[in-house]
Formats: structure tokens, sequence, C-alpha cells
């Protein structure tokens, strides 16, 4: 028998006006929440507020007794040193003197009378003996043989100060001192801002029922990612020069300028100032790249060698991880798959929440703990890269503190509501060799 009950229906007023689809019709879900690991860390760091102008400069200093050597000239190839206690001459190569009051030169000081030096071949692979510097001439050091053999020095031959020795009764050898370095950065003026119509604001509405409160929120969120990608990704003309220098002094005043012609600074983030002014090989290397299909053990254990060979004093790295970053060294853990057929892992512990409310994981390498911390803004072309930093060699400045800036547009009784957030801030970033950035490539 036929029945006249009315149905639910997928047309009609009923369908399209009445029913209410929305379980939780003030609900929404969004796809980040902890966007900003990188900028959290660094603020609660450090964060240095009150600038007295928005482009800064830092002091910065590297010891020189890390590494204090020259390198023999080709007017010493062949010369033997002969043990009988006579003095030779060793011309010094140019631009090779390194952490010596002269450094960059060939010029030898009287400074350098006393010092005691290791001969190295080139390759610094074969010690050929010892030395004590007696006197000095032009581009030269005047030495004496201290061992037992002669020793024939050769082109390029590394000349690395091990100490000093006086005689009996001498007086004060020559002070020397050297003097510190100033790198440079500036914040940027950021601006977010958000506007909706009187209608709109009144209105009742299902998934927000404010959307005002809503907007509020995505654009907070959005003012603190574009901070995020600048603090890492920015690019300065600032440092177009050698060094961070500004350029103050040159016949060009480097710096942006928008359409209007308005001066427009921006700060350089820490990838972009590792990217210009790093080193892609050597002790202070900080450039590294990752072949996933060939990357050993030792490979790993001699880059993590480099990443510590500053101590941290908090007793851990931080490193900041795109996806693919922390896909690859989750699969280095397990005895399945590349790694296992490489024949080595690592160790990586559970996921764990920051106190400052992030997740990370412990990387632990024969030379110390790295906190791998996945940070959403690192994707696409950096999905792959991991960004490892000296805390305290970061920090965050504030020319002015952000602020949120509320109906800003009034103008002939505006009807509606134009909000704002607003901030001057930048990164400040010293001894760029302590920051190590990692690139994976397939």
């Amino acid at each position: 028998m036929a029945s006249n009950a009315k149905t639910l229906g997928s047309s009609g007023v009923l369908y399209t006006d009445r029913r209410d689809f929305y379980m939780r019709p003030n609900v929404v879900k969004e796809l980040w929440t902890d966007v900003t690991p990188f900028t959290t860390v660094v603020a609660n760091q450090q964060t240095i507020s009150g600038l007295k102008d928005p482009q800064f400069k830092m002091f910065e200093h590297r010891n020189p007794w890390q590494k204090q050597e020259a390198q023999a000239a080709a007017a010493a190839n062949g010369q033997v040193i002969a043990k009988d206690n006579a003095e030779d001459d060793i011309e010094l190569k140019a631009s090779s003197l390194v952490g010596l009051e002269g450094e960059g030169g060939n010029t030898s000081y009287d400074s350098h009378i006393g010092l005691q030096i290791e001969i190295w071949d080139s390759a610094k692979a074969t010690k050929r003996g010892v030395c004590l510097i007696t006197g000095k001439g032009a581009n030269k050091w005047v030495v004496k043989n201290m061992g037992d053999e002669d020793i024939t020095v050769a082109e390029n031959d590394y000349l690395v100060v091990i100490g000093n020795a006086y005689g009996e009764g001498t007086t004060a050898g020559t002070a020397w001192s050297d003097e510190l370095q100033v790198v440079y950065n500036q914040c940027q003026i950021f601006k977010t801002p958000l506007q909706i119509t009187g209608t709109l604001l009144e209105a009742s509405l299902r998934g927000e029922s404010s959307e005002l409160a809503r907007l509020r929120d995505q654009k907070s969120q959005e003012h603190k990612i574009q901070k995020e990608r600048a603090f890492l990704f920015g690019r300065s003309p600032i440092n177009i020069s050698g060094g961070f220098n500004d350029g103050s002094t040159a016949s060009t005043d480097y710096h942006l300028s928008d359409g209007s012609g308005n001066r427009v600074r921006s700060t350089m983030g820490v990838i972009p100032a590792i990217e210009k002014h790093g080193y892609a090989s050597g002790a202070d290397q900080n450039r590294f790249s990752i072949s996933e299909a060939s990357y050993s053990y030792g490979d790993f254990v001699d880059d993590m060698e480099k990443v510590f060979q500053y101590v941290p004093e908090s007793g851990m790295k931080r490193a900041f991880c795109g996806m693919g970053a922390m896909s690859y060294w989750s699969k280095m853990t397990g005895a399945s798959g590349f790694a296992g057929n490489s024949g080595w892992t690592v160790n990586l512990s559970d996921m764990e929440r920051d106190a400052l409310g992030f997740n990370y994981r412990v990387l632990e390498s024969p030379h110390g703990a790295i906190q791998l911390i996945p940070t959403p803004v690192l994707r696409d072309a950096y999905s792959k890269t991991m960004l490892v930093v000296s805390d305290e060699n970061l920090f965050h400045a504030q020319y002015r503190a952000p602020k949120f800036q509320a109906n800003i547009l009034t103008d002939d009784a505006y009807d509606g509501v134009k909000d704002q957030y607003m901030s001057d801030e930048g990164i400040g970033v010293t001894l760029i060799e302590s920051h190590k950035l990692f690139n994976i490539v397939d």
C-alpha cells in the first residue's frame, strides 16, 4: 500500500534551508596549531627590546688561539733546517697568517719571536719537525731546529704554533692584541590587517559565531608565521658587501624602497645568512649536503663533530626540521629500508612535548644530542632542511613591541571594523660558523 508519509528529501526548501547539517556548528578545525616553534624558542631564549635604532650592530670575537699558523712560500721549497743550532729563514706565503698579528698577510712581527712551531706537509698528514722562531725578516721567520734531525721544508707546508719558549734571564716578549668584529642586521615592519563590514559584524553565523573574532585569530597566526618565515628565510641588502656591512660608508647606501619611495627595512634571516657567509668545507664548515643514497655512518660522525666543536652551554643543540628531514632521521632508526641496508642506524627518542608547547625528538650522536623540532614553515623546497642553531649566538630583536591596533579606520563614519597586527622586529645572528645548515638531497 502506498504511503503518503513525508520524507526527509534531498531537494526543496526542506533540504536547502530547514535541515541542519552541522554536528558541532560552533567548532572549526584548523590544520596547524603550533605554527612558529623557531620564533617561540628564540624569543624565549633571548629577546632584546627597546633598541635605540631599527638597524643594530653586534660585537663578536673569535679567539685567535683556536688556530695560529702560516704557510711556507715557494721560496722556502727544498730548504733544509739543520739540527746544528744554526738559524735559517722560512719565507711566508702571502695571506697565510691566521690567528696572529697581521692575520691575512705575510708580514712577520716581533711578537712572533719565541713561538714554537710544528712543520707539517700541505695535507697536515706528515709532521716534519719542530722549530723555534728566534727572529724575523721581511715576510719571513728566522728559526732554529728544536729536534735532532734535519727538516726539509716544502712549499705550502703548514707552520703551526704549539707554544713558546724563552731563554733564561730574558725580558718579556713583544705583546700583541686583536680587535672585536662588528656584524649588522635590522628590524623590519610587519603589518597584518583585517577588515569586515558592520553588517557582517552583527550577523548570526554558524561555524564561528563572530566573524571578527575568527579573523582576529586567523590573522594573529598569519602575522606570527610570516615573522617566522622572515626570521628563517628573509633577505636583506644590508648584507650586500662583506660580512654584515650596512653600506652606510659606501658611495651607495644600499636599501630597498616601496612603490612610493618609502624606505623598506628587512631583516636577514638565519638560513640566507649561513648560505651567504657560511663555509661549505674546512674546520668551520656549516653548510652540509647529505645524500640519502650514500650518506654513511662515518659521514654522520664527522658532521656531528663539526656541529658540536663549540660545546653548547645548554648541553644540547636545537635543530629545526622540515617533515622530510624528520622522516629521514626516522628511517635511520629501523633495520629495514635504506638505513638497514647501509649497515648503520641512529638513536632517536620518542616524540616528547617541550614546556614551550612544541613537539620534538632527540637525536643522539657520538658528540652530543640534538633536539629535532618539526617546523611547519620548512616545507616544499625546505622540507628536507635541518637548521641547527647555537642558542648563545641568536636573539630576537624588537625595535617596537608587537601590538594589536583595533578599529584603525574611522574616517567618514566608516560602517565596519578594520584592525591591524603590527610589529617592528628582527633576528640577531652572531658567529655564523656556530650555526649549521643541513640539506638532504635525493
